[in-house]
């Protein structure tokens, strides 16, 4: 960058102000941008966000776009965000990020959930999972493994679980933590109601015991 003349390399971006609109736009590389007076070049030149396979990122303040993927725009011209709001993105190519968006912490790799392990989850705000389960604020329910979580900005990670092995002449002691089926013996058990597992092998407690 020297001067008015900005050398954008490919997969590079900055953002400039125009002082006479007060509107920030997106420019991308590869060209050579000649800044005019009224300009103002107020990040860059930046690095497209890489996610590579079995990674994610957060982007906090992320673009609003229409039905056809096309970033929607003000009357003034400026992009429009969802202020206060997080989307979380998966492997796809290289991007820049438009006035505004944010990366959230860094591009981190997927959670992998070994067999005989759980994550507990819960839902903080309403919506419908990819299993067209319908989720309220608070719910909790269980991921268990083995397999690779795909975080959700609606769903919060509240803590791993892992089995616990009950071997030979040993029993565990099980807590209901609300009213719950137990899934051995289909048996309901109220809040608070205590009771045995007396068979041998790994047992994974349920997201209300």
């Amino acid at each position: 960058m020297s001067g008015n003349v900005i050398r954008i390399m490919p997969e590079h971006y900055i953002h400039v102000l125009d002082d006479n609109t007060n509107i920030t736009r997106l420019e991308t590389g590869p060209q050579t941008f000649v800044r005019k007076d009224h300009e103002k070049v107020v990040l860059g030149p930046e690095p497209y966000v890489m996610i590579p396979p079995r990674n994610y990122a957060i982007i906090a303040n992320p673009v609003v776009r229409d039905k056809d993927g096309k970033v929607v725009l003000h009357s003034y011209g400026q992009v429009r965000l969802k202020y206060g709001d997080e989307e979380i993105r998966f492997e796809q190519e290289p991007f820049p990020l438009f006035p505004g968006e944010k990366l959230y912490g860094k591009v981190s790799p997927l959670q992998v959930v070994a067999p005989q392990a759980a994550l507990r989850l819960r839902a903080i705000r309403d919506f419908v999972d990819e299993k067209s389960i319908a989720r309220t604020a608070g719910d909790e329910w269980l991921f268990e493994g083995p397999g690779t979580y795909y975080p959700r900005v609606e769903v919060q990670v509240v803590e791993i679980i892992r089995a616990i092995v009950v071997k030979p002449n040993q029993t565990l002691k099980v807590r209901a933590r609300k009213a719950v089926i137990d899934r051995e013996t289909k048996v309901e058990r109220r809040p608070g109601e205590e009771w045995l597992v007396r068979k041998s092998g790994a047992v994974l407690p349920g997201v209300d015991e």
